[in-house]
């Protein structure tokens, strides 16, 4: 049976989650792995008070949400429930989550390949010289890395694809990495999963900007554009395209024909006298100059 100090530390773990789902709207699902305990105080202090980092066993977190959510009748943070596994902790936050993010990803540090770590990206060791002397040309040939001699030190000839994302870093990987000086790997806290206001998502959509969602639109537009011209069948996306090649069409018949309308009739005063328009436009696109180059100036 737990004794009473470690049954006080629970009461008062699950009052302070509790208090936490009361006040939270927004949270992030954090993995915690290879974290510094020095890192972690930082991240504390940047991210306060806007936000709060809670750590904890999984199963005393899952077990106050569920006591939580019967007690209340409150489901809404239910759903992080199955996200609860390894060494994982919750932010939470009532802040704009795409900020929190940053501010999460402003404290990944550099961190060298130890031996055994499954490698989080790919790393690749550029070619050039790598400051160490002939005697360890041994160690380069046992790798498969072509290498030269060059004004006394090792050269590597070639960019080399030392160790895949996934793959378990190696005793000589790691001892190469070490001898050339890089850190390889960037540790901080993972966000796995963003939870906003009872629903669950990819922390790759807080990357999605105005800018992205336009473009995407807008191609959409295009898209719908392309198939009712084709299909000859008219939709709000088509009629401007239509109603343009329409004009285009009638100001064609105007052109061949001695039939004439306002703007028809200009473009055959343009055909049949180009150079006098010219000359006109000529003093326009001059005084045109001057304002621009006093716009450029201001910027």
């Amino acid at each position: 049976m737990p004794s009473p100090s470690k049954l006080d530390k629970k009461e008062a773990y699950h009052n302070k989650l509790c208090k936490y789902l009361d006040t939270f709207e927004k949270a992030f699902i954090v993995h915690a792995d290879n974290v510094g305990s020095k890192q972690f105080q930082d991240i504390r202090k940047g991210l306060r008070p806007e936000s709060i980092i809670l750590m904890g066993k999984n199963t005393m977190m899952k077990r106050s949400i569920r006591l939580y959510c019967e007690t209340t009748g409150n489901d809404k943070w239910a759903c992080i429930l199955e996200h609860l596994v390894g060494n994982v902790g919750v932010v939470f936050t009532n802040s704009d989550l795409g900020d929190i993010k940053k501010e999460i990803d402003k404290y990944k540090v550099g961190a060298a390949a130890r031996v055994g770590v499954v490698a989080p990206n790919d790393v690749t060791v550029p070619a050039g010289p790598t400051g160490m002397d002939p005697s360890q040309t041994s160690f380069f040939q046992a790798l498969g890395i072509a290498t030269k001699i060059n004004k006394g030190t090792i050269e590597i000839v070639s960019d080399v694809h030392l160790i895949k994302a996934g793959d378990k870093v190696g005793a000589s990987q790691a001892t190469l990495l070490s001898k050339l000086g890089v850190k390889p790997f960037k540790y901080g806290l993972n966000i796995l999963q963003v939870y906003d206001n009872g629903s669950l998502f990819d922390p790759a959509v807080l990357e999605i900007t105005d800018e992205v969602m336009l473009g995407s639109v807008a191609a959409a537009i295009a898209n719908v554009a392309s198939v009712s011209l084709a299909t000859g069948f008219p939709t709000l996306a088509s009629i401007p395209h239509s109603v343009i090649n329409g004009y285009k069409n009638v100001l064609a018949v105007s052109l061949a024909t001695e039939y004439d309308f306002p703007l028809s009739k200009k473009v055959k005063d343009i055909l049949a006298n180009p150079g006098a328009f010219a000359v006109a436009a000529a003093p326009a696109a001059a005084a045109a100059a001057p304002a621009a180059k006093k716009e450029e100036k201001k910027e």
